[in-house]
């Protein structure tokens, strides 16, 4: 059997065949994402600091916003990647996604889009209808970053942080629970902090042609985003710290106290991830890779669930 296979000079090239239906299915997947919806874990927290992570059914209503905030999250990438096609092909690495590499075609790309965008809204409205305005605000939002926000300086990491504030309150609004204002105040720091060190990334990485690849990135430079970290990072851990001792859905022992270290420890890992490692591009990569941040972020969870479960 004659391999499919083409030679050019002597060499061994890729063959131009048509893709097998594994490998289109493979390159879906891929162009969904799947690493990132670590992020829309933040619905879970109004659950947990309800005192509600127990209850069976509301667990399984938290899981369902979950999986809605994951297929909504992959449409967005999917028009993300078909609007950021080009600037995409000159990145080292987001020249491999699917899309960009011609994997999947703009117009599949979009047929995907919608249909994952209108599964995640008849999911989230069988859920409860006001969770579904969480999940279509959600959408909205991030349509005009791509097509708007994301060109602008310093508002573009406040949208992604609007993002992030919208997971943590889908998790209260499909429970009918109250949010926290120190669940907005925390989100909103953190993701910040996340956010503007991954700008730091691609301006490192990218250097002279980082322009091309995200116009604002211009109007940055290094020295103001390590500013802004320093200040997002300093502010995360005192909104944490305060909330430990003062709010009073905790125990009235300031127990809660007692995690404030591995809220440090966890900050100081990400700032020596980016800059001794050079990393903070992907922070969902960097979750999963680096082992005493993931370590650290896990002993914070277990710790936190037995102060509010067993007070």
């Amino acid at each position: 059997m004659t391999p499919n296979v083409e030679t050019v000079h002597g060499r061994v090239a890729p063959s131009t065949a048509s893709p097998s239906r594994r490998a289109v299915v493979t390159s879906a997947l891929r162009a969904l994402r799947p690493k990132q919806w670590t992020k829309n874990a933040l619905v879970f927290a109004a659950l947990v600091f309800d005192h509600q992570l127990f209850d069976p059914s509301r667990l399984a209503t938290v899981v369902g916003a979950f999986a809605c905030f994951c297929i909504a999250s992959s449409a967005v990438y999917l028009i993300n990647d078909i609007h950021d096609i080009e600037s995409d092909r000159q990145h080292h690495r987001k020249r491999l996604r699917p899309i960009a590499a011609g994997h999947i075609s703009p117009t599949s790309a979009w047929s995907m889009a919608v249909l994952l965008s209108v599964t995640a809204l008849v999911g989230a409205i069988l859920l409860r209808p006001a969770f579904a305005g969480i999940v279509a605000a959600y959408l909205l939002l991030m349509v005009v970053y791509t097509y708007v926000l994301k060109d602008l300086v310093i508002v573009d990491v406040f949208t992604i942080s609007a993002g992030f504030l919208l997971r943590a309150a889908g998790g209260a609004v499909v429970l009918s629970v109250p949010i926290s204002p120190w669940l907005y105040v925390c989100t909103i720091l953190l993701s910040l902090f996340i956010g503007f060190a991954k700008r730091r990334h691609e301006l490192q990485l990218l250097e002279e042609s980082a322009g091309a690849h995200r116009r604002n990135l211009n109007d940055y430079s290094s020295n103001l985003l390590d500013q802004f970290i320093l200040i997002a990072a300093a502010a995360t851990v005192m909104a944490y710290a305060l909330y430990t001792f003062t709010s009073p859905s905790l125990p009235d022992s300031h127990a809660m106290m007692v995690t404030i270290p591995f809220v440090l420890y966890a900050m100081f890992r990400y700032l020596f991830l980016v800059h001794r490692r050079d990393e903070g591009g992907s922070p969902e990569q960097m979750l999963l890779s680096d082992l005493p941040l993931l370590t650290c972020i896990i002993l914070w969870g277990v710790v936190t669930i037995v102060i509010l479960y067993a007070s």
